[in-house]
């Protein structure tokens, strides 16, 4: 898809049960069979995501020990992979989580190195060593193909594990994909902010969902980030793909997800947009929408595989 313009391939899918529209990249009929569900198929776990899973740990040498939650299952397995500094206790985890237990899947959901119940130094923890909390739950707890469901910050790490682990990762969801994301909001800072971060070395990045109101990113941090950007050239991807992405997100721009759909090598991907949706997405009718794409890629995955 590298290289070829958005007018060229894309078409536009009116979605009205959810009030969305769809931009589809590649010919395939798994969006139209989302569609197509029937309404009394919703789960009724949306109305409330209670989970019984307890926390375990995984010690890794030299590395700080991750939590997680595991619910065993059948393949292909799903993970979800949190946003920055949130957890595996957050409103889409659990909801995933419970989809995958009323279809019988196996479903991982962990805290970042220096997040939540894991060890580790927030201050000292970069976009490259949460890369490797990633695989190393893809290599160390995950038995069989998965798929991998990434928000904001996460959604950037599951196109590395993808890169990195081809022959394990099937498929992946993102949501309000963060490809690049740190790097890009900090380059389009004026030159005078940049060169005050560079001196204090903290960027006190503004956050609407932070208690503070900021975000204290290391300037090192920021540095490191440059090192995993992807958008420069062709992202070698070939799973299927579904980005969704709210039109109201004033983090993450969602032609962000368009700009990565153009990138990656594979032809099938998707990209969903939700006009009223913000960077979250965890509104009942975003959870619905994220888990029917997760029920949607297993059955295409099953298809394939039978």
């Amino acid at each position: 898809m590298a290289g070829v313009g958005l007018a060229a391939v894309a078409a536009w899918v009116p979605c009205r049960r959810w009030g969305l529209a769809a931009v589809t990249f590649g010919f395939h009929h798994g969006l139209s069979t989302l569609l197509a569900r029937k309404t009394e198929r919703a789960p009724q776990w949306l109305r409330a995501c209670r989970h019984k899973t307890s926390i375990s740990f995984l010690s890794r040498p030299d590395l700080p020990n991750l939590a997680y939650k595991r619910l065993k299952g059948k393949s292909p397995g799903i993970i979800f992979i949190p946003g920055y500094i949130s957890n595996m206790n957050g409103t889409k985890a659990l909801a995933i989580e419970e989809f995958c237990k009323s279809l019988g899947h196996a479903c991982i959901r962990f805290d970042y190195s220096g997040v939540g119940n894991s060890d580790g130094n927030l201050e000292e923890c970069t976009v490259g060593k949460w890369r490797k909390d990633v695989l190393s739950i893809i290599d160390d707890l995950a038995e069989g193909p998965q798929i991998l469901v990434g928000s904001s910050l996460g959604g950037w790490l599951m196109f590395h594990a993808a890169i990195a682990r081809p022959q394990k990762v099937v498929a992946l969801v993102g949501v309000a994909t963060a490809v690049d994301g740190l790097v890009t909001q900090f380059n389009q800072l004026p030159i005078e902010t940049k060169k005050e971060i560079e001196m204090k070395g903290v960027w006190p990045m503004p956050s609407k969902y932070s208690e503070e109101g900021v975000y204290r990113i290391q300037y090192s941090v920021i540095k490191e980030a440059e090192h995993h950007c992807l958008l420069h050239s062709p992202i070698p991807v070939k799973c299927p793909i579904r980005l969704l992405h709210g039109m109201k997100d004033d983090i993450v721009p969602w032609h962000t997800s368009v700009q990565v759909a153009d990138r990656v090598v594979s032809t099938d991907v998707d990209v969903i947009l939700r006009k009223n949706s913000d960077h979250r997405m965890k509104e009942k009718a975003d959870i619905q929408l994220l888990v029917y794409t997760i029920d949607d890629l297993i059955d295409k995955l099953s298809t394939i595989v039978h």
